[in-house]
């Protein structure tokens, strides 16, 4: 499970890049985000001022700030006794607004701290919505290799001892980056987007049975290491026999679809095998992919073919 950010956790992180300062309820800085709520469709991580749908983190620029003050005195305290009564985690007061005293007497008891920032609201909200969802995405660790192939976020799996990290190793010297050797860490960031990174502790390296560890970033150079990419092709290597080779489909492959965090990621069975050079198959897989996302079904175009030739023997 994820470890529950706080308010000044969220702080200690942004501070210097958003110009963040304290205004009111440093005292709540242990304050949890509740960032378990985030699948409410009527609840945002962050946003401008919004007291129908509050967001856990609330924007106040010069806009939403003019907006309050030309309400009427009732309900302009009204709605500030609603900001602070604790429906949000925390206000933040952008492009260098000052919390007026109505709002600094709301705050007095409130579990709602204010900080303040020069900087645009709208530069704000950005930074915040992109540093929380990656924060509180929901994430899982999966085992494989995975790696930057043509540009495509592939993880290589399979049973140990089955070859995943020397298929990985012959890829990158065929000038494929390496991002994650072992348990890759997944994050799903939107309801189709899974970003997987490597751990901190594993970072560059490569482990060979045979070779022991390898610093791929010191062999290969800078070039053959990728920080983080988006998942979006399973290649899993399976020990078949050859009456199970036999099995598989002649048009079609071996393919399926696997769903991870909620997010449907196709995967493609590649047989190990004597004398099969996988990483050549690799490379054709994602290759293929990339064609069937863009409408290209080989197998589809050879049934055609084939009964457009069937058709004209027979006529």
């Amino acid at each position: 499970m994820n470890e529950t950010p706080t308010v000044q956790s969220l702080f200690e992180a942004l501070r210097d890049r958003l110009g963040l300062r304290w205004v009111t309820g440093k005292d709540h800085g242990s304050n949890p985000l509740r960032g378990d709520q985030i699948q409410d469709p009527d609840v945002s991580l962050a946003g401008y001022l919004n007291l129908i749908h509050p967001h856990r983190i609330q924007v106040i620029g010069a806009s939403e700030f003019a907006w309050l003050r030309q309400l009427r005195k009732n309900t302009r305290l009204d709605s500030l006794d609603l900001l602070f009564s604790g429906i949000s985690d925390l206000v933040i007061m952008a492009d260098g607004q000052k919390a007026g005293e109505e709002m600094l007497q709301r705050t007095k008891g409130s579990p709602t701290p204010i900080w303040s920032s020069t900087r645009p609201s709208q530069y704000l909200v950005e930074h915040l919505q992109y540093h929380l969802a990656n924060l509180l995405a929901k994430k899982t660790t999966l085992h494989g290799v995975f790696m930057e192939i043509m540009g495509v976020g592939v993880l290589i799996a399979g049973n140990a001892s089955i070859g995943k990290s020397e298929l990985a190793l012959e890829l990158v010297a065929r000038g494929h980056r390496l991002v994650a050797d072992d348990a890759p860490e997944f994050a799903r960031l939107a309801p189709d987007i899974l970003n997987g990174r490597c751990p901190p502790m594993l970072e560059d390296f490569l482990e060979v049975r045979g070779l022991g560890i390898l610093n791929i970033r010191s062999m290969f150079g800078d070039s053959a290491i990728k920080q983080n990419r988006n998942l979006r092709l399973i290649i899993r290597l399976e020990d078949m026999s050859d009456s199970q080779i036999r099995t598989i489909d002649r048009l079609q492959g071996s393919r399926a679809t696997r769903t991870i965090l909620g997010v449907d990621i196709p995967e493609i069975t590649l047989p190990v095998a004597p004398g099969r050079n996988l990483a050549v198959l690799a490379e054709a897989a994602v290759r293929n992919h990339l064609l069937y996302l863009k409408g290209r079904d080989a197998s589809a175009e050879f049934i055609a073919r084939q009964a457009h030739f069937m058709d004209n023997a027979s006529s």
